[in-house]
């Protein structure tokens, strides 16, 4: 429901950052562990920047790795894949099973809904639901 100025609108403090660029990252980490063999670099995120500012692109991105979530079987799910990524000094490998892969991306995500929601706040964008908001946070009792 954006259009690309709200995509790409960077005015929100204190980061500054874009609808578009937490959209842009959490499609680089998905389409960094769709791969079909066993081993996943999430140091080698494509960064589309163009995603970050066309809507247009933005959804073709999302629509194919969609695509690819729902063409997967349980072998695939379930397979053990070896994960390259910088934790902060350098790189290492860690063997994770790919549905445990998935499940990090989903919090990833989460995470930066959170931060979307916060910047769709200061553009004074309202959206039905409870996007941003993790599901296993406590929710305070309304009185």
């Amino acid at each position: 429901m954006l259009n690309d100025a709200q995509l790409s609108d960077c005015s929100i403090p204190p980061y500054n950052s874009c609808i578009g660029s937490h959209l842009r990252h959490i499609l680089d980490f998905y389409d960094c562990i769709l791969v079909e063999g066993d081993h996943a670099d999430l140091t080698a995120r494509k960064r589309q920047s163009n995603v970050e500012t066309n809507s247009g692109t933005a959804l073709q991105y999302l629509e194919g790795l969609v695509g690819k979530l729902k063409n997967m079987d349980e072998q695939t799910i379930n397979r053990i894949v070896l994960v390259t990524d910088d934790l902060g000094l350098g790189k290492v490998e860690i063997e994770y099973t790919f549905s445990s892969l998935l499940a990090q991306g989903n919090s990833h995500t989460i995470h930066h809904y959170a931060i979307i929601n916060y910047i769709l706040d200061g553009l004074q964008i309202k959206i039905s639901g409870e996007f941003g908001y993790n599901p296993t946070t406590p929710r305070q009792a309304v009185n």
